[in-house]
């Protein structure tokens, strides 16, 4: 049996019958469909899916709903397909899952199983650990998605977010200390630290170069521009992919990573915005859950395994 946990503020209208046409017509029964509420993105009707004995449970929505998904589904055993519905789809675009609903729904059905690692992050000493799949971060990008409203992000899609990134730019360095794995500690005056499971960003755009997705560490980058040419040269970094030191982008591997701020700053996971925090706790889940990829990638896929 197939589940589909759904977005109900995501989906366009007829999503529904498009996924149990799918369903019905490789012979399995019509799919147990779940919605998500404001109370709960995903993770309840995911772990319902999980005792009602799905085999695989699509995640339809952005990427707020893969995370809740995942995180019902990490270690379960039960495999997680994507059908894209957000404005980022990052971990979609990564694995190279189609946009179009029956297509990705199909390749939920068929596709072959990927283990893929899993971030998880405690936030100011939260007995909670939450899962992350793409990227979670301080500063400057978590800014980014809290100043980024969801009417502009229908509006224009995600030039949204270079909107706001613009509108960001301008602000002060913090200073940050960093433990990577049993090193010891560094310390930074930076705009952003980003903690990645996967380095791609929207339109192709890689933060990360090393960063893959099953590999059981998570990459780490620290940006610390303080003028608008700092911002250029970051810029071109990322364009370029290139990851030796510099002042302003420098880039880590680790199995475990600790951020704490010289104060509270905005924080993300997996672009949610989470509110402001001083402190994160990150460590790797190696390939913790299952995800239905295609058995040949697109050409252009960021992380074709």
């Amino acid at each position: 049996m197939a589940a589909v946990v759904a977005n109900p503020t995501k989906i366009e209208p007829g999503t529904r019958q498009r996924i149990t046409a799918v369903c019905t017509g490789l012979g399995w029964a019509e799919p147990l469909w779940l919605e998500t509420t404001v109370e709960d993105p995903g993770t309840g009707q995911a772990r319902l899916a999980v005792e009602r004995g799905a085999d695989v449970v699509l995640a339809c929505g952005g990427d707020g709903t893969v995370r809740s998904v995942a995180e019902a589904l990490a270690g379960t055993g039960v495999a997680m397909g994507l059908v894209p519905a957000g404005t980022g789809n990052l971990l979609a675009r990564t694995l190279g899952t189609p946009e179009n609903v029956p297509t990705a729904a199909r390749l939920a059905l068929t596709g072959d199983d990927r283990a893929i690692d899993v971030g998880r992050i405690r936030i100011d000493g939260s007995e909670e650990e939450r899962v992350f799949l793409v990227m979670a971060g301080t500063g400057f990008d978590a800014a980014i998605m809290v100043n980024t409203p969801e009417a502009l992000k229908v509006r224009v899609g995600p030039l949204a977010y270079v909107i706001s990134g613009l509108r960001a730019m301008r602000g002060r360095r913090v200073r940050v200390t960093l433990a990577l794995d049993d090193a010891p500690p560094l310390r930074r005056r930076t705009r952003a630290v980003v903690v990645g499971n996967s380095g791609t960003l929207l339109g192709g755009l890689v933060l990360m170069p090393r960063a893959t997705i099953d590999d059981g560490v998570l990459d780490v980058v620290s940006i610390a521009p303080s003028t608008f040419a700092g911002w250029i040269a970051v810029a071109l970094r990322v364009i370029t992919r290139r990851r030796a030191g510099h002042e302003r982008v420098e880039h880590w591997q680790a199995r475990s990573i600790g951020i704490r701020t010289e104060a509270p700053q905005p924080c993300q996971v997996d672009g949610d915005p989470v509110g402001d925090a001083q402190e994160l706790a990150i460590r790797v889940d190696p390939q913790a859950l299952l995800v239905r990829v295609p058995t040949v990638p697109p050409p252009d896929t960021p992380d074709p395994g």
